[in-house]
């Protein structure tokens, strides 16, 4: 069996003034759903829920924590499913945050809708009061409190949060009003009627989310939102052009941590300053090597003479030899990629080994503890 991804720290336990003033606020809930497999990270997520997956050097879900908190939400209720003992080994009782976290487990994924009706029985908010749902799969920059406030304003039961891609399809198609109203949720439609799209996070007012039929399979792209259009329920959308980002595949996910480390979006949670590269405790990188385009060389990581290591996450314990040229990739924890070795667009899975002089590109993915010898494979001629 691979061994457990040791998840990097988060931010240690506010003191209790901080701690106090986060009780004194007014309380504003949201729900995040992290019960997903995250099948097309493998073989990251063999062994570790993507929403711990290190990014930009610390599990991804700080990030979309530290956003929650510093947009007013004051408790978070996780719903969990695919190895849920992690999450509150890893995030504690929220308090590094600034927030209370509280966990509800699916013993059966129930689907969108349904986990977020599960997980609801741990809120305590009213039937009117707002509660904000977001999906763990998202990066992004949007005002999240602009989006309350339309809600609260336009007195909606759902204001989803829309941007604008080119390429609609791929997404839950969302039209809107002069104003804003949804007047459709077309669930990847083969032929978008418009580029808006539904970018993953909800606020809901808590009598929406108590009308999801308790215990069943549900989803809010397919039923929920459009039986509310239909009901003549106000739906809302809050359109706003900002960064955004889906990290559901490797590329992505290389793309979101290096974006965060470079600053192209700001996190509180990044564990470091702005730059072209971030380097996490012990990790060694000889002077002649090279790390570039916010790659991050995790806890215990050694990069040798004369690497190039651009665009990549390195997780903890993982070798580069001198030579080598590592691009947009991600290496897996204690993996060691050989001297002269090329990797473009990789995965590695943990403790693998890859022998001198391999070349491997397009999307390739080596499962954990694999070892390739030298030079083994190749997508070019030699020169």
């Amino acid at each position: 069996m691979p061994r457990k991804q040791p998840a990097p720290p988060v931010p240690g336990p506010q003191p209790a003034a901080a701690r106090d003033l986060r009780r004194d606020r007014e309380e504003l809930e949201a729900i995040i759903l992290v019960g997903g497999q995250g099948t097309r990270l493998r073989p990251l997520t063999i062994s570790t829920p993507k929403p711990l997956l290190p990014s930009a050097g610390v599990p991804f879900l700080a990030h979309l924590l530290s956003k929650a908190a510093a947009s007013g939400i004051t408790r978070v209720v996780l719903a969990t499913s695919y190895r849920a003992d992690m999450f509150a080994e890893v995030l504690g009782d929220g308090s590094a945050f600034g927030l209370e976290i509280d966990y509800v487990h699916e013993e059966i994924p129930l689907g969108t809708g349904g986990g977020i009706r599960n997980a609801a029985r741990m809120l305590r908010s009213g039937p009117e009061d707002p509660v904000v749902v977001l999906n763990s799969d998202i990066l992004s920059g949007h005002d999240l409190r602009a989006q309350l406030e339309l809600h609260q304003k336009a007195d909606a039961a759902v204001t989803l949060q829309l941007v604008e891609v080119p390429d609609p399809a791929r997404f839950g198609c969302v039209p809107t009003d002069p104003e804003g109203r949804v007047t459709a949720f077309l669930e990847k439609a083969p032929e978008p009627v418009t580029s808006q799209v539904n970018a993953g996070c909800y606020v809901f007012r808590r009598r929406i989310i108590d009308q999801i039929p308790a215990g069943e399979v549900q989803s809010v792209e397919r039923q929920t939102f459009p039986s509310l259009i239909a009901a003549g329920e106000i739906v809302m959308g809050y359109l706003e052009p900002t960064y955004w980002l889906d990290v559901g595949t490797p590329e992505a996910f290389v793309r979101g941590s290096c974006d965060l480390v470079l600053g192209t979006l700001a996190s509180a949670a990044l564990p470091g300053p702005h730059g072209e590269a971030l380097l996490l405790a012990g990790a060694v990188v000889h002077p002649a090597a090279e790390l570039s385009g916010g790659t991050v060389a995790g806890a215990g990581c050694v990069v040798g003479a004369g690497a190039q290591v651009a665009g990549t996450v390195l997780l903890d314990g993982a070798c580069v030899g001198a030579g080598a040229v590592v691009n947009a990739s991600v290496i897996a924890a204690g993996a060691q990629i050989g001297e002269g070795a090329v990797l473009d667009g990789v995965v590695i899975g943990a403790d693998a080994v890859i022998g001198a002089g391999n070349e491997l590109r397009r999307g390739l993915r080596v499962w954990p503890g694999v070892s390739l010898c030298q030079a083994s494979i190749r997508f070019s001629s030699d020169s």
